[in-house]
């Protein structure tokens, strides 16, 4: 019979791996939409590292909302747009030591984190969840919408007007563009559009008639 901790390590390590090699993937592929897929392949290979450590919730997000809608907005986007390669990779070479320099300081920071958390583990206390004898995502749930529902509307809020804000912003009116007003598709009138026209029936010229063959 095989261990059940073996199998989740092995798991884990291979989830790890896949998930390492696609993020590399995203940086180093010269195409953006294999960029995109390899990018969207880290986020559900991170989720299933998550679904691992008990955290359900974080990886149905992850998957639902990124993979499922923000990342295929983005494939969609970098397909319909000409993207030139050679201004990209000028931008990218140009701040590679940057980007390198805050990628170790932000590594530091994440490894100084998991030491301090596994020196200090007593002193963050057991899982809430486990306390409570529910799941993550219930116990989650129930204290999002019960001891936090204000918090969580007041961020909601935030977000829409935030979208409105954007949507207003990046508005551009022009003058030559032609758009529909619905008021005045809803005020209008068959008489405004339909004009009936009488006319009187008129007979074909003798000389005409005389000239057309008959059978």
């Amino acid at each position: 019979m095989i261990d059940t901790n073996l199998f989740q390590l092995v798991c884990f390590y291979g989830f790890a791996a896949v998930t390492v090699a696609a993020a590399l993937a995203v940086i180093t592929l010269k195409n953006s939409v294999h960029a995109v897929l390899s990018l969207v392949l880290t986020f559900f290979s991170t989720a299933c590292i998550w679904l691992l450590a008990e955290a359900e919730f974080l990886a149905i997000a992850l998957i639902v909302v990124y993979v499922g809608a923000v990342m295929v907005l983005f494939l969609f986007v970098v397909m319909m747009l000409d993207i030139k390669q050679e201004h990209v990779r000028e931008g990218f070479i140009r701040y590679l030591p940057v980007g390198v320099v805050v990628a170790l300081v932000m590594l530091a920071e994440m490894l100084a984190l998991i030491g301090v958390r596994v020196m200090h583990g007593q002193v963050m206390g057991a899982d809430p969840a486990t306390v409570a004898g529910l799941s993550n995502t219930a116990w989650l749930g129930q204290a999002l919408y019960t001891q936090y529902l204000l918090p969580f509307e007041i961020a909601a809020l935030i977000l829409t007007v935030g979208v409105v804000v954007a949507v207003a912003l990046t508005l551009r009116h022009r003058g030559d563009k032609r758009h529909e007003s619905a008021s005045e598709q809803v005020r209008v009138q068959a008489r405004d559009r339909i004009r009936v026209v009488k006319m009187a029936p008129s007979r074909p010229d003798e000389s005409t008639a005389s000239q057309e063959p008959r059978q």
